[in-house]
């Protein structure tokens, strides 16, 4: 199996309404996500995917949605009032934990057709959590 990572770096804030303790409070991070990508075999430039593909089409829809805007669960009451004062948001089904992000980073890019073996999201230089999709054969 071949292999391949891009890494794009962003900022974001998020609160986890579930949660008790300090991740509980609007907060900032520096985060980095790692998007792997697997094939058996190369493409007809000897290559799983172009770099330079993959990180245009995974950080422009980051830089598009989730950079420098708060991430909040869809039933966060900050939500409508960051939205009367055009704050940008990206509003998720579940809390916006790291696990969660990555699933949200790995639906798209496979939406785009990128073969995703596997996305980590680095929240923090020494916390990072991940996500794979099933295999199809599951």
């Amino acid at each position: 199996m071949y292999r391949v990572s891009e890494s794009i770096e962003f900022c974001y804030g998020h609160r986890l309404l579930r949660y008790k303790g300090k991740c509980a409070h609007l907060h900032g991070h520096n985060g980095r996500v790692d998007i792997e990508l697997a094939a058996p075999g190369l493409n007809e430039q000897s290559m799983v995917a172009d770099f330079s593909d993959i990180g245009r089409i995974v950080k422009e829809w980051i830089d598009q949605n989730l950079d420098h805007r708060m991430l909040l669960h869809k039933d966060d009451p900050l939500v409508p009032l960051l939205r009367k004062h055009d704050e940008p948001v990206f509003v998720m089904d579940v809390d916006p934990t790291a696990e969660a992000i990555a699933r949200v980073i790995c639906d798209y890019a496979l939406s785009r057709g990128l073969p995703v073996s596997t996305v980590r999201l680095w929240e923090t230089p020494s916390s990072v959590a991940s996500y794979s999709p099933p295999s199809p054969s599951r």
